[in-house]
């Protein structure tokens, strides 16, 4: 599951290692490799990542700040859950800086801005125009595509918060992503941009919003058949 880190090889002592647990901590949990409301001992984390128990505990109170994970007063984390509630909350704060930085990209964008939109888009339309697509290599790609289009804003805040709810609305995307619901991704990103390109600040909210709902629509649907199947069996 986890990277094993030799604490001997790094120089900055407890703090590196307590960003190295911290990342992959952070990525089991969007992966799902740490399951919602699962409890995160520390004496197992500490085999799995093979780093100690103070990274740990630094770690885990990070993620919690982040809110990836919930601290349990002294009965210790465990990962935050995942609920219908909890994904329209990030849904909406994710639309809404989301647009408010496009905004101000596309107004504040210069020439680099425009060529990283254009690097960006040609190397995710390769991976959605394969007709083996490589999960991961998407998930970078759209990644890299999505920071492009926001690359212009100046804001250190919104950028910052924006990448907190980035990858919180990832934990619920990845439910989305292993449905197969038809949905045309690639156009999605195209209308995208197109109207970054254009300068045309209301087509591009309209399209990122539209974009982003649909995954929570997808996801919320997904979300409610599990339930569905687990009252079944229950």
């Amino acid at each position: 599951m986890a990277i094993t880190y030799n604490e001997q090889a790094e120089p900055n002592g407890a703090k590196t290692l307590s960003d190295q647990a911290y990342l992959q901590l952070r990525s089991d949990i969007i992966h799902g490799e740490l399951q919602p409301d699962e409890k995160l001992r520390i004496e197992h984390l500490r085999t799995a990542y093979g780093v100690g128990a103070s990274p740990l505990r630094e770690a885990l109170s990070r993620l919690t700040a982040d809110g990836f994970v919930t601290a349990e007063g002294q009965r210790g984390f465990r990962v935050a859950p995942m609920s219908e509630e909890d994904l329209a909350d990030i849904t909406q704060l994710r639309i809404l800086l989301e647009k408010q930085a496009l905004c101000q990209s596309i107004e504040q964008g210069d020439d680099a801005w425009e060529s990283r939109i254009v690097a960006a888009f040609y190397q995710l339309e390769k991976v959605e125009e394969s007709e083996e697509r490589d999960p991961a290599e998407w998930e970078i790609r759209n990644h890299d595509f999505h920071e492009a289009l926001i690359a212009g804003c100046s804001s250190k805040w919104l950028r910052r918060f924006y990448g907190i709810l980035y990858d919180q609305h990832k934990r619920y995307r990845n439910i989305a992503l292993s449905t197969e619901i038809p949905r045309d991704l690639h156009q999605e990103h195209k209308e995208l941009r197109n109207a970054a390109l254009a300068r045309d600040g209301k087509r591009a909210c309209d399209a990122i919003e539209q974009h982003i709902m649909r995954t929570a629509e997808i996801t919320l649907k997904v979300l409610r058949e599990e339930a569905h199947r687990e009252q079944e069996i229950a």
